[in-house]
């Protein structure tokens, strides 16, 4: 039986719970290529940023926060302003439900509706998970940044993926 999942905009109470589901990938995998979880604080400054001009959404199933999907800027440089970078984490009790894919269908929606016309996302390698789901979704792979990460005494690879959003 599928949880009812309710898809919502983030606000800055989620960002301890969000935290939750980031911290231990941070810690524990490759998956996130930072060293060190930021501190709640610095959770928050990016849940406001990403809300000035992007978009970050929160997957509540049964009443739990399960889930969470932001894009936020490629690069800074202004002739990169119509193309975002996004990215999809869901709770380890929650994973392979649906949750990533709706949250994603979501944001690309929501994207799209703000005039972005491209989504790029970074899967660190090994990721078979992350690369059915972009190719569920449409993304194609346009990219690959050989020993690029060294995390855990070892390089790692990113496989750039990207999806057309729309035409400006």
């Amino acid at each position: 039986m599928s949880p009812a999942l309710d898809i919502r905009r983030v606000r800055l109470e989620d960002a301890e719970a969000l935290l939750a589901i980031y911290r231990p990938l941070v810690e524990e995998t490759a998956v996130s290529f930072e060293m060190q979880p930021p501190d709640l604080g610095e959770f928050q400054d990016r849940i406001r940023q990403a809300l000035t001009q992007w978009e970050w959404l929160v997957a509540v199933a049964d009443g739990q926060v399960s889930g969470y999907a932001y894009g936020t800027a490629y690069r800074p440089r202004a002739a990169y302003r119509y193309s975002v970078e996004v990215s999809v984490y869901v709770h380890p009790n929650r994973q392979r439900s649906g949750i990533a894919e709706a949250l994603y269908r979501e944001l690309l929606g929501r994207l799209k509706a703000l005039g972005y016309c491209n989504a790029y996302a970074g899967i660190a390698l090994p990721n078979d998970a992350s690369i059915a789901l972009h190719r569920k979704l449409g993304f194609a792979p346009v990219g690959l940044f050989r020993q690029i990460g060294w995390k855990f005494g070892c390089w790692h690879d990113i496989w750039m993926w990207h999806l057309r959003l729309g035409e400006r």
